[in-house]
């Protein structure tokens, strides 16, 4: 990890995967299998409590600290990154104060709707330039810009949703193909699709498109990994 963080300093740089806790439903045994994959462990304002509720050490705890319980608890080795604009959420702070090649997040989904949304809303503005993979107790959900070939197993659900607009060129192995689809947010959406194949391929058309959300299962973590 490299020091220094904040919305027009130098980010924290992580060599491998990054995961950041937030403050909403986490489950304890999905934390701990994730925290053994993590580079780095990021606490989300409350989300520092809870990874050291767990016995997780947070490598930072950024956020505009208005729910952390109390920052002197945490150990010397913990960066405190205290953002207090309020144009994003704790979650986006996290976003663009680190780098890092792959960012797991839980506990940013269930819980509270508004908190969903926003999730989704930081995704959407991040998935362009880093690798997103919100994830609960029952789901993960990806978000990919541009083009994506994942193993996923024949008869894996697949749920694809835009980020805006995207129009997709094609598909290979799915129930429903995507050849010529523009899917945006309010008008067409893919919610339950089927993966007829081991091996699924999802082609964007060319040209600009935005970001859209890949959803599975959750064991298929290590497929996407």
């Amino acid at each position: 990890m490299q020091d220094g963080a904040g919305e027009n300093g130098e980010r924290l740089v992580f060599e491998g995967p990054l995961l950041i806790v937030g403050g909403g439903e986490v489950d304890p045994g999905m934390l701990a299998a994730l925290a053994e994959r993590a580079a780095g462990l990021v606490g989300a304002d409350r989300g520092g409590d809870i990874l050291m509720a767990a016995g997780l050490v947070p490598d930072a705890v950024i956020g505009d600290m208005d729910s952390v319980a109390d920052r002197t608890r945490f150990p010397a080795g913990t960066m405190i990154v205290a953002l207090p604009e309020q144009d994003t959420t704790d979650f986006e702070k996290c976003l663009y104060s680190t780098r890092a090649p792959l960012t797991l997040a839980l506990g940013m989904t269930g819980g509270r709707f508004d908190h969903t949304l926003a999730a989704l809303h930081a995704v959407a503005r991040h998935a362009t330039e880093r690798k997103i993979i919100l994830i609960d107790g029952h789901d993960l959900a990806m978000g990919v810009a541009g083009s994506i070939s994942l193993r996923v197993g024949a008869g894996e659900r697949i749920s694809i949703y835009p980020l805006g607009r995207t129009q997709f060129a094609g598909s290979k192995g799915l129930l429903y193909r995507l050849e010529g689809l523009e899917m945006v947010q309010g008008q067409t959406i893919g919610t339950s699709n089927r993966a007829t194949e081991d091996v699924i391929e999802i082609t964007v058309a060319p040209g600009v498109q935005d970001p859209w959300l890949l959803i599975v299962d959750k064991r298929l973590l290590d497929a996407i990994l």
